[in-house]
């Protein structure tokens, strides 16, 4: 079953210290999604899919020097959203946030983009203007969820083309212990495979069926030989993560949180990590918790939050002309 929704705030800004702002553009379906950390935090980062869109992820390295970063973004607009960062650095360098270096200091802004330019002008994009409205509006209260920032654009389940794709968007989730330790997630799913309920095997949605009766199921397109992996554009798909801690870890353990949280994503997407998904999750650690934490449990409750996360944003995405939501087809 999916994670129960804890009382009060689950998503990722249940982690003290995390906010989370979004800038969604009206001119159409696109924006970017920024996760501010305040002064700092511990991350890391894992590179799955094969055709990333990526900024400032080799230096979350674990042999690099610099240790904390002060925000993530996430962005519509292909390689060209990535330009939403430099509005996130210019947002922190006026209130005095970065890495001190050479008399002054900078901010540490890693992030990724996804491809959503299909849908509509494809001229219109996030620009750094986008990404300091988002880092503007950020906020720890509860993170909106469904076709906003990072996900306005967002589809998935394209394995029987495009013409049979859905809307996806943007999740999140958390798990609060009792023993007052916390793990997020957040997710823009825009995937060219289906999303299914780890806990079933059961597609949750993704290609539909040609009579239009249900779903058509990615497992089986690949075993047929359906032509869509082969036949999609590289880096034509996508999804992006981050997932947050409240512990305290240092580079090489928030790296393998990182990595474990892909489980969480290939247990809900489906076929994942391909050669048209250039698939990235981000990891962050406040070191807010005392005492030390196993990276190895932080790891298996990101892949827990994750998916539930990619099961969220799917469950709340609102559906565009061409591009139908879950909502639309199971009112």
């Amino acid at each position: 079953m999916p994670t129960p929704r804890q009382p009060g705030n689950a998503t990722l800004t249940a982690v003290p210290g995390i906010a989370v702002g979004h800038c969604t553009l009206a001119e159409r379906p696109t924006g970017c999604t920024v996760v501010l950390t305040g002064r700092g935090a511990t991350a890391g980062v894992d590179v799955r899919g094969a055709a990333p869109a990526t900024r400032e992820t080799d230096l979350l390295g674990a042999v690099n020097v610099v240790q904390q970063v002060h925000a993530i973004v996430l962005s519509g607009g292909s390689a060209y959203g990535l330009d939403a960062a430099a509005g996130v650095m210019r947002f922190l360098e006026e209130r005095g946030v970065g890495f001190a270096f050479g008399g002054v200091r900078v901010p540490i802004v890693p992030g990724a983009a996804l491809f959503d330019l299909a849908i509509g002008d494809p001229r219109v994009r996030p620009s750094a203007e986008h990404g300091y409205r988002a880092a503007a509006a950020a906020s720890g209260a509860p993170v909106a969820e469904g076709s906003v920032g990072a996900g306005a654009g967002a589809t998935f389940g394209k394995l029987a083309g495009v013409e049979r794709a859905m809307k996806g968007g943007l999740g999140s989730a958390a798990i609060v212990l009792a023993d007052g330790l916390i793990v997020a997630a957040l997710a823009a799913v825009n995937a060219a495979g289906d999303v299914v309920d780890p806990a079933t095997g059961a597609i949750v949605a993704g290609a539909r069926a040609a009579d239009g009766a249900g779903f058509a199921d990615a497992r089986r397109l690949v075993r047929a030989g359906a032509p869509g992996l082969a036949g999609r554009q590289p880096g034509a798909h996508t999804t992006l993560g981050v997932v947050a801690t409240n512990a305290a870890l240092d580079r090489p353990a928030a790296t393998r949180v990182a990595q474990m949280a892909h489980d969480g994503l290939a247990r809900a997407i489906c076929p994942s990590h391909t050669s048209s998904d250039g698939d990235t999750i981000f990891a962050l650690a406040t070191g807010a918790r005392a005492g030390a934490d196993d990276a190895s449990r932080i790891g298996a409750l990101a892949a827990d939050a994750m998916a539930e996360a990619i099961l969220r944003a799917v469950r709340e995405a609102s559906g565009v002309p061409g591009f139908p939501a879950l909502r639309d087809l199971r009112p």
